[in-house]
C-alpha cells in the first residue's frame, strides 16, 4: 500500500430504518424490518408487491423550499445524506480547499424514476406538463453535480452506475483519488429513488423479487433457505474522506480508516452471478491486496447477501476463495433484511453500518433469519454480537457481474 492513509471522518444516512449515523446504527441493531406493501403506486399488477420505503423524509425539514422543488428524489437524498456527513464530520468548522474536495456518488438508476413520472405528465398533458428540471435530473451525474453545487466543491464530481456495486465503487474510487494525491478529502456514496411503477415492475417482471406479499416484514431474509428474492428499497448513504494526516492536523474524530479497495467482473451474464464466485473473491482478494491485510486479520465481513439463492451461494464460494480456513469462522452479517436493496445505494449504507460496527465494538446481526441454509457455510450473525475486529469487510455484487470489494480498518 502507498501514498497517503484515507480517514472516515463523518456519515450522513437517509434510510428506512433511520435518518443520521446514530438512527441507521439505531435502525441496525433493532433487527426488525423496515420492508411493509407498497403505497407509493399500486403495485397489484405485480407479483411482488412489498418494498422498504422512506415514509419519514420531508425534503422540506432539510433543504430550502426552492432547492427541494428543483431536486428530484434521488438527489433530494443524495444532497441530505452529504449535508449530514458533512456535519458529523464538523466540515463548516474546519473548511476544505473546494479546488482539493471531491464528490463520487454511485447510483445504478439515477433518476429514471422521476423520468418515468414524467413521461406520464407527457402523455396526459403534453409537453407543458413535464417539468422544465427533467433534463438535468435524469441523468446518472445529476447526484454528484448537486452535492458539488450544494457544498460548494470544485474537485472531480463523479457519478457512476455500476448497478448494485456502484455505492462501493464510489467509496473505493474516492479513497484512491485521496490516496494518490488528486484530492485531499471527498463525499463519497450513494443514493437510489427506484420505487415507481415501471422501475420497480422491471425488476419484478424478470422474477429477482421476494413475492412474500403476505408478510413483507419476513420477506427479505439473507442467508435464510427459505428466501426467495430480494426486496426494492430506496436510500442513501455518504461517507466523508479525508487524508489522515489533514484529519488529524484539524482535530477531527476519525471512525475508521478505508484502507482497502478491488473491483472486478464475471463477465459472465448480466443478472446471474458467476456461480463459483472466481471474479468476486479477485475483488474481495485486490481488496485485501490494496490494504496491505490477509484475509487472517478480516474480524468481520457485511455481506452483499441480497436474500437471492444464487448469489448467496456465489458470495458464499467467493468468501471461501478470498479468505481460506478463515471464512468458515469469520463473523458475517447481511443486514439487508432490515431496509431491503436499495441497489446503488446499498454498497454505501453498508459501508456506514461497517464503520459504525468498528468504532462501537458491535457487530449488527442477521434480521429474518428463520433457518440457515446450511449450503452457505458461513459463521452467519442471527443477531448482534459484541466485538472489536481489527478489520471488516464490506462487500457489494450488481448486475451485469459487477463486484466492488472495500477493507475497512478499525481506527
Amino acid at each position: 500500500m502507498n501514498g497517503h492513509r484515507v480517514a472516515v471522518t463523518g456519515i450522513g444516512a437517509v434510510t428506512p430504518i433511520g435518518q443520521g449515523a446514530d438512527a441507521l446504527w439505531e435502525g441496525a441493531l433493532a433487527n426488525r424490518s423496515a420492508v411493509r406493501v407498497i403505497d407509493r403506486f399500486d403495485p397489484a399488477p405485480f407479483p411482488s408487491r412489498v418494498a422498504a420505503q422512506i415514509d419519514d423524509f420531508a425534503p422540506a425539514d432539510h433543504l430550502d423550499a426552492r432547492r427541494a422543488r428543483r431536486l428530484d428524489r434521488f438527489s433530494q437524498l443524495a444532497v441530505v445524506a452529504a449535508r449530514m456527513a458533512a456535519e458529523d464530520a464538523c466540515w463548516s468548522r474546519s473548511p476544505r480547499d473546494p479546488g482539493r474536495t471531491g464528490v463520487w456518488i454511485g447510483s445504478a438508476l439515477g433518476g429514471v424514476a422521476f423520468g418515468e413520472e414524467q413521461h406520464a405528465a407527457y402523455v396526459a398533458r403534453g409537453v407543458r406538463g413535464v417539468s422544465p428540471t427533467l433534463a438535468t435530473a435524469v441523468f446518472g451525474g445529476a447526484a454528484a453535480s448537486n452535492v458539488a453545487i450544494d457544498q460548494g466543491l470544485r474537485g472531480p464530481a463523479v457519478g457512476n452506475a455500476n448497478s448494485c456495486a456502484s455505492g462501493a465503487m464510489a467509496i473505493g474510487q474516492a479513497a484512491h483519488a485521496i490516496r494518490h494525491g488528486i484530492v485531499d478529502a471527498a463525499i463519497a456514496g450513494g443514493a437510489e429513488a427506484p420505487l415507481a411503477p415501471l422501475t420497480f415492475g422491471a425488476f419484478a417482471m424478470i422474477g429477482v423479487l421476494s413475492t412474500r406479499n403476505d408478510d413483507p416484514a419476513t420477506a427479505s431474509r439473507p442467508f435464510d433457505v427459505d428466501r426467495d428474492g430480494f426486496v426494492m428499497g430506496e436510500g442513501s448513504a455518504m461517507l466523508t474522506l479525508e487524508r489522515w494526516d489533514l484529519a488529524e492536523a484539524r482535530g477531527a474524530r476519525i471512525l475508521a480508516e478505508l484502507a482497502g479497495f478491488g473491483a472486478s467482473t464475471d463477465a459472465h451474464h448480466l443478472t446471474a452471478p458467476l456461480p463459483g464466485g472466481e471474479a468476486a473473491a479477485a475483488a474481495v482478494t485486490a481488496a485485501l491486496g490494496d490494504s496491505g491485510l490477509s484475509g487472517d486479520d478480516i474480524g468481520y465481513v457485511n455481506a452483499h447477501a441480497s436474500s437471492t439463492q444464487l448469489n448467496e451461494l456465489a458470495e458464499a464460494n467467493a468468501l471461501r476463495l478470498a479468505l481460506g480456513d478463515r471464512a468458515a469462522s469469520v463473523p458475517v452479517s447481511g443486514t439487508k433484511g432490515l431496509y431491503g436493496h436499495a441497489l446503488g445505494a446499498s454498497g454505501a449504507i453498508e459501508a456506514a453500518i461497517t464503520v459504525l460496527a468498528l468504532s462501537r465494538d458491535l457487530l449488527p446481526g442477521t434480521c429474518n433469519l428463520f433457518d440457515l441454509d446450511e449450503r452457505v457455510g458461513l459463521a452467519i450473525l442471527a443477531q448482534p454480537m459484541p466485538a472489536s475486529p481489527t478489520a471488516a469487510l464490506s462487500t457489494s455484487f450488481g448486475f451485469g457481474g459487477l463486484n466492488a470489494a472495500l477493507v475497512i480498518r478499525r481506527a
